[in-house]
């Protein structure tokens, strides 16, 4: 245990999660394989937390009450330190709250709890996004596990697949300049199967604006699995870096990038959470190794 990373281990998994970003940086199984992308030069990150904001916003400004604030791709949470709440050895809790370099930004006062608890199979990890300021608070949040893909060493990325917990037949969404664009795609989502290749992601990330499932499998016909299932979100995102990059991101949002046509106030953003002084919003997701 160190104040910049602290270690939760089960019967089955061990899950590592640093200070910087609450960002979980590793997860192994029983047998001690790791199955996190660990962060390397062609992405550096393992799996940032996304708010306020989830994608991009048009010429990463973000407008409120006519005044510009520079915010870059996927907010601000990611790039500051945690506090630790609490600490122990199957679970742990951090905190941000908002300070003179967030509303620099983003200029809005909040508290962003974060709890990581490991049991059996599973890491479960809650998301509380708290109002305490006296203006409704607009926000979006998000997961950005990036997983190693292929999972078992030997394998090839296309012996894997998603499986949806549900029929998944509504189109889905695609990014130009990370943002949105207006016009709707088919899916490639065959029922609930969705083949996994390199070229699935040559036009960035696969969204699913409507997702009827709340839960996914990545898996081969052999070696390790993950399931993610989710509690609060309304979009998933799936994403991999174009060019043969090894892992592959799952990511439950509540928010998305901004419409290529929108260019409004921030609070009038389409896909934001409006959370009332005082209140808190509850997300959750649940990652159970197979």
């Amino acid at each position: 245990m160190t104040d910049d990373r602290h270690s939760l281990r089960s019967n089955r998994i061990a899950a590592t999660i640093k200070a910087d970003g609450a960002e979980l940086c590793s997860l192994r199984n029983a047998e001690g394989l790791e199955l996190l992308w660990q962060a390397g030069e062609a992405w550096p990150r393992h799996s940032p937390l996304l708010f306020p904001i989830v994608g991009r916003l048009k010429n990463d400004e973000l407008l409120v009450r006519g005044k510009t604030y520079p915010m870059t791709q996927h907010g601000v949470a990611r790039d500051h330190r945690f506090e630790w709440l609490n600490r122990q050895s199957d679970s742990c809790t951090l905190v941000l709250t908002d300070n003179a370099a967030t509303r620099s930004r983003y200029p809005f006062a909040f508290r962003l709890e974060v709890t990581c608890t490991v049991k059996d199979a599973d890491l479960d990890i809650r998301l509380a996004v708290t109002n305490t300021g006296n203006e409704v608070l607009p926000a979006s949040i998000g997961a950005h596990p990036a997983f190693n893909w292929p999972l078992l060493p030997g394998l090839h990325k296309q012996d894997y697949a998603l499986t949806f917990s549900h029929d998944e037949p509504a189109s889905i969404r695609r990014l130009k300049g990370g943002l949105m664009l207006a016009q709707p795609e088919p899916t490639p989502i065959g029922g609930k199967i969705l083949p996994l290749s390199e070229k699935l992601f040559d036009d960035d990330a696969v969204i699913l604006d409507h997702p009827a499932s709340t839960s996914v499998r990545f898996a081969a016909d052999r070696g390790p699995s993950i399931e993610m299932s989710w509690d609060g979100f309304r979009e998933l995102g799936i994403w991999s870096k174009p060019g043969g990059v090894p892992f592959l991101c799952i990511e439950p949002w509540h928010g998305f990038a901004s419409p290529v046509e929108f260019d409004g106030e921030f609070t009038d953003k389409p896909g934001l959470m409006h959370i009332a002084p005082s209140a808190t919003r509850s997300l959750s997701y649940r990652i159970r190794i197979g």
